[in-house]
Formats: C-alpha cells, structure tokens, sequence
C-alpha cells in the first residue's frame, strides 16, 4: 500500500558555501518579499504615490514580519521553554515562526508606519494584504522543503510520507500534505484580492480587502488546523488548538471591516 503514497525526502539546504547553507524555507522567504515589493510598486505608481514611501514601507514590513512572527511562537506555543533559554529567542535561522504573530507585527509596523507618514492605515492594509497572501504561498512551500508543520495521518493517495521528520516511535505514516493545502489557499486567495483590486481600478472601498483577507486566510486557517498535528505538546487533548484559538479574533476583526467597508460605501 506504501506505494501509493508520496515519499518526501528532500534537503532542506540548496548548497552550502564555507559552512553556511543557503536553504529553501529562507529562499522562499526572500522572495515573499521580493515579489511583494514589485507588486507593490504596481499597485503605487498607479495610484500615482511616490516610490520612496514604499521603501520605507517595506523596511517596516521586514521587521515587523521577523519579530512579529519570531515573537508570536516564542510567547503562543513554547513560553517556558524560551524563557529558560533566552537567547534562542536571537536564533531565528533554527526556526519557529508563528503566522499569527507575524500577523500582528505586520499591523504593528503599519500602525507605526501610518502615524509617522500621515497615510490611512486602512489604505495601506488593503495593498499589503495582497502581496502577504503570496508570501504566505511562498513561505509554507518553504515548510514543505522542511517537512514541517504537516498533518494527521491520511489513508488518501496524495499522503506524503515524511521521511526526515519521522521518529522510530512515530512510524512511517503517510500523512496530510497540509502545507500544500494551506499553500493553495492562500495562492487562491491572492489572486481573489489582486483581481478585485484592479476590478475596482485600484478604488477598492476602504477596508474591505483588508477584511476579506482576514476572514478567508484565518478561516481556512481555523477549518485546516482540525487535521494537521499539534506543533507543541500542551495542544495535545484540546478541542482547539492554539492556531484555531488565535484565528477566531481575526475573523471577527475581518468581518467587522468588511461591514464596515459596506456601511461607508
């Protein structure tokens, strides 16, 4: 039966130069952003906005992605052990990111960038919010080339079996592919956004594609997490865990301003 299934054993590393690996998850991560960027640069030579504010934006995109989500795994899925260890919190490259908290260091950063810039944070949310569904394609096809973050076990003929991540104790289950499934979601919901956006000659009502972000990104997030494994072990027995849990909020915020956005237009 084992040979209906998918074997997946690739190297997390591309190549290795002097010691330092160049690896797929921080590739993929690069090209979020550089993919972002000349959309980005799209969407503001068409509303005629000058180039230079989004450097800027970008820069606060960067930090705000990396400690947001750094901090958002450290503080919602393993506290106790970072805070015995605190200067892990520093070694980003091991791994541990949270979608979550990259969500809120994302709005941070916006929050800041459109005090100190006089620019609507709502403006700006409803653009980021297109190129962060790619990224969010881009970075769990990073997961993937990991083999991490994946699901239950599956009896279906597209189960991945996943080699590296496999334990003795374990054993060698074919399993979920989540990070593909939640992959093509958010691919999906990139181009939904991207198409309504230039639907509405980049006129898009103030706040709607911002909310429609977060009610079908967390959403699916939330329907996804019933078969992919617990990432840490206190989640083991909930109902819902701490994904679900942290994606109800960011639903109900979606849905607000996707009522809103209506109400005003």
């Amino acid at each position: 039966m084992s040979t209906l299934f998918i074997v997946w054993n690739p190297s997390p590393e591309i190549f290795e130069i002097g010691g330092y690996a160049v690896r797929w998850y921080g590739l993929f991560f690069a090209l979020s952003f550089f993919f972002g960027y000349l959309i980005m640069q799209k969407f503001f030579n068409k509303e005629k906005v000058p180039i230079k504010l989004l450097d800027e934006l970008t820069t606060y995109m960067i930090v705000g992605t990396i400690v947001g989500a750094r901090l958002g795994h450290v503080f919602f899925y393993e506290p106790a052990w970072y805070l015995a260890h605190p200067w892990k919190i520093l070694q980003v490259w091991e791994g541990g990111l949270a979608s979550h908290g990259a969500g809120i260091g994302i709005i941070s950063s916006i929050l800041v960038f459109s005090y100190v810039r006089k620019k609507p944070f709502l403006w700006v949310m409803d653009r980021i919010v297109i190129v962060v569904a790619l990224a969010g394609f881009l970075i769990r096809m990073g997961n993937l080339m990991n083999s991490e973050i994946y699901g239950l076990p599956t009896t279906l003929p597209w189960g991945f079996e996943f080699i590296r991540s496999t334990t003795p104790s374990d054993g060698l289950v074919p399993r979920h592919p989540t990070q593909i499934y939640e992959g093509l979601c958010y691919l999906a919901i990139f181009f939904y956004l991207w198409r309504y956006y230039y639907k509405k000659n980049g006129k898009p009502a103030l706040g709607f594609l911002f909310g429609m972000f977060m009610i079908l990104v967390f959403g699916m997030r939330f329907l996804i997490e019933f078969i992919k494994e617990p990432q840490v072990g206190f989640e083991q027995g909930l109902y819902l865990n701490m994904g679900q849990m942290l994606s109800v909020p960011f639903v109900i915020a979606g849905l607000t301003f996707v009522y809103l956005s209506f109400k005003k237009s």
